[in-house]
């Protein structure tokens, strides 16, 4: 847990590639990851300059689960050449080959600068990002805090959205029952403390409108359906500057990640896969990317290249990191089938 949270630690200090992609014209290539916003981000920064050197790029859009690609793994049917995958995702598929084992001199990168570089074999880390909430100044006021806005619907009646996964609102749903953050896992990892998380759920089972698409949080806040929502960082960032929405992110307990770039095991186009990941690992492509979405490179040396003005808007910000919950992929990577399971059958009661 400690070593997670130190790594992200070092994104307050810190914010290439030896392949040419003009010198490989006509790579396709089927890129997979989460749409909305962050897509958005990515065809900037990414795949558009990419594209101008002679190579296509086919967009698909999942929702995190690993299933999907595990199946496709399994049935020697990889139509998914790179994934973008979060810290649980790439733990869990890297434990069972689903992964393909990351060649770093291949890629002609240096492990060493990037943050979370070491964590897994199975992906390069590409943004850090963190799970928020937030609410609309002229329809709520601001509450004390994060366990306030979800929990207390006598001070602030009305619908919040939650992500319809077990992550993060487990940990949210036990700290906001007086466990303290340290022990979270501790208590997470007895059938005991499973209960009392989903118990205090109850409280507000009935007042959470649940989401499945990261821009769908920030949409339901748009739309008035609730008073506050939870999302990644990045799609309120991109609502309030973008659509000038009168939003404020709660940073209280804010639970930051990374996303990877990862391969499946079983792409024809291993090669193609690879020559894509270090284009978009180059420091200043990593850079750019924040000027379309408010997520943390994990390259090092992009810090010095995002505009000044920006860097408030980042989890890494020092306003932000007061009160940070750090998640602990490893426990999600080893109890999160279990759990997801159990999640879904008490959605279903």
């Amino acid at each position: 847990m400690k070593k997670f949270a130190t790594l992200f630690g070092m994104a307050l200090l810190a914010g290439t590639a030896l392949y040419s992609a003009s010198a490989q014209a006509a790579d396709e290539l089927t890129i997979t990851s989460w749409g909305g916003s962050y897509s958005e981000s990515q065809r900037k920064a990414f795949y558009e300059p990419y594209m101008a050197a002679g190579n296509k790029i086919t967009e698909a859009e999942y929702n995190g689960e690993i299933a999907k690609i595990r199946a496709m793994v399994e049935a020697n049917a990889v139509t998914w050449d790179v994934i973008d995958v979060d810290t649980q995702t790439v733990l869990a598929g890297c434990a069972e080959g689903t992964f393909e084992t990351i060649d770093w001199a291949k890629l002609g990168l240096d492990r060493s600068k990037f943050i979370g570089g070491d964590v897994t074999d199975c992906a390069v880390p590409n943004i850090l990002y963190s799970t928020v909430a937030a609410y609309d100044t002229t329809k709520t006021q601001a509450p004390a805090g994060l366990f306030e806005a979800l929990f207390d619907t006598a001070k602030f009646p009305g619908k919040r959205a939650l992500q319809k996964s077990p992550f993060v609102n487990l940990e949210w749903a036990l700290m906001a029952d007086g466990v303290a953050p340290a022990d979270v896992y501790t208590v997470l990892g007895t059938d005991e403390g499973v209960a009392r998380a989903f118990k205090k759920l109850d409280t507000i089972k009935k007042d959470v409108i649940w989401w499945e698409s990261g821009a769908q949080g920030p949409q339901l806040l748009a739309d008035g359906q609730v008073v506050f929502a939870t999302s990644w960082n990045g799609r309120f960032h991109t609502a309030i500057k973008n659509d000038k929405k009168p939003f404020q992110i709660i940073w209280d307990y804010q639970a930051p990640d990374w996303d990877w770039w990862t391969i499946p095991k079983g792409t024809p186009k291993i090669e193609e896969a690879y020559r894509f990941i270090a284009f978009a690992s180059d420091p200043q492509r990593m850079a750019d990317q924040t000027k379309y979405i408010a997520y943390g490179p994990a390259n090092k040396d992009s810090s010095p290249l995002v505009d000044p003005t920006i860097l408030p808007d980042l989890p890494s910000a020092p306003d932000n990191l007061k009160t940070v919950f750090y998640p602990d992929p490893q426990f999600w990577g080893d109890k999160g089938d279990e759990l997801r399971e159990r999640f879904n059958a008490w959605l279903a009661q």
